[in-house]
């Protein structure tokens, strides 16, 4: 059995609510596995709101560049927050988003060995060295994703709390929709979709759901089993998936009814293809 550490049980009763013992038990049942714990609190009924984020131990920023070609995001972290709201840390986070923009690295790892083109004596990774001695503290470009664009789809990219959520969201059918990408960027950033449909839920995801849902109604009869977890599946979509959840803006649409209205007016074959949603550290 794993050992469980105190940090274990503080990390669960974080993410759901329940008391520490029971936090503790669940552990210990299951195994150290702490998504399994998590799904046997819910089967019991104790936990009835997951946190999907936990605390993040790491700070930084997240930023983006913007051509007339692709956005590049990227994510650089520090060790305090202190340090990434110094001038020079933004410096390189700036410099980072523009390099990656201009130069559409395959890979992350690539990125860090090509050369800086402001200082090609340096490799990114090197002057990503030069930064760590002029702050004194470990710096990590930790993630970067190169967005292509292209004439039938739009990006919308909405930077919150100053760089600590990153979200972007493509709409494919039109170039010229970027507004409503970035309106729905900034729903993905409040309302934190975990899937954009769904189809897109995993099978397991969904199996585990029905499982939590007919081990809370045990006994009932079979037809009302049945008509119980199909509505309490329907809710876990329109809470978890973009296109089934309420618009931030006006609740009396889904963001799917929202792209629609939007498409008629436009008379454009709209439809959200893509988003994401980055926090710093996670």
């Amino acid at each position: 059995m794993a050992q469980i550490t105190a940090e274990m049980i503080k990390q669960l009763r974080e993410r759901t609510g329940v008391g520490m013992g029971k936090c503790k038990e669940a552990l210990e049942e299951a195994h150290g596995d702490m998504e399994l714990a998590i799904a046997n609190l819910r089967k019991a009924g104790m936990a009835t709101a997951v946190k999907k984020e936990g605390r993040s131990t790491n700070e930084g920023m997240i930023g983006f560049s913007d051509t007339e070609s692709v956005i590049a995001l990227v994510e650089v972290n520090a060790e305090t927050d202190f340090v990434a709201k110094n001038d020079r840390f933004k410096a390189f986070l700036n410099n980072i988003a523009s390099e990656a923009a201009a130069t559409r690295p395959a890979s992350l790892e690539a990125f860090l060995q090509q050369k800086y083109s402001k200082d090609p004596g340096l490799t990114i990774d090197q002057y990503r060295a030069t930064v760590i001695q002029a702050i004194g503290e470990n710096i990590q470009i930790r993630r970067l994703i190169i967005l292509q664009k292209a004439p039938n789809k739009s990006i919308g990219v909405y930077s919150h709390l100053g760089g600590k959520i990153v979200t972007a969201v493509e709409l494919a059918g039109s170039n010229k929709e970027e507004t409503l990408a970035k309106e729905i960027a900034m729903h993905v950033a409040a309302a934190s979709p975990e899937y954009l449909s769904p189809e897109k839920v995993p099978a397991d995801v969904l199996r585990q759901e029905r499982e939590i849902v007919q081990s809370q109604i045990k006994g009932k009869p079979d037809n009302i089993v049945e008509k119980i977890t199909e509505g309490k599946i329907n809710a876990f979509y329109d809470a978890s998936c973009l296109i089934r959840q309420k618009y931030i803006k006006d609740d009396s649409l889904s963001i799917q009814e929202l792209v629609q209205k939007r498409a008629k007016e436009a008379d454009a074959p709209l439809v959200v293809a893509s988003f994401l949603r980055w926090t710093v550290g996670q």
